[in-house]
């Protein structure tokens, strides 16, 4: 497989403090080293906006579905998302708390992660784009 793509859900993915919370979201700064990298990273989303605006700093793109017209679990958001990163949805995956979701990224032609906790979503990240993401998160 050659994945060149993450698509992360915020609610339930990105704002997951992880067992022990610190204060910085785990998920959050595995997206940004996954991204130093190189790999196109986007952020997915129902909702109409971001409640925290910097956040859409920290992504090669971000996908509304409230600006966009088209919501998590049809197959067009990810395409669109795919497309955004110059991609196709078979380089990408995709994590989302919510199991329909994550099947409808699959059935778009991604790679679909379902989010159950910060560990283990880490821990598959790094194995699926054979990176260390390193030992110094706190889960």
């Amino acid at each position: 497989m050659d994945l060149k793509g993450l698509l992360l859900d915020c609610a339930g993915v990105l704002d997951d403090p992880g067992a022990e919370p610190s204060g910085v979201a785990p998920l959050l700064d595995v997206a940004r080293r996954i991204r130093q990298a190189g790999i196109g990273t986007a952020l997915v989303s129902n909702a109409n906006g971001l409640d925290d605006p910097g956040l859409a700093e920290l992504f090669d793109t971000v996908v509304l579905s409230g600006a966009v017209g088209v919501a998590k679990p049809s197959l067009e958001i990810y395409r669109l998302t795919a497309r955004r990163l110059g991609l196709e949805p078979r380089q990408c995956v995709f994590v989302d708390d919510l199991r329909r979701n994550v099947a409808g990224a699959i059935e778009a032609g991604m790679v679909g992660v379902h989010h159950r906790d910060v560990d283990s979503t880490a821990t598959e990240l790094a194995a699926l784009f054979g990176l260390e993401i390193g030992s110094d998160l706190v889960f």
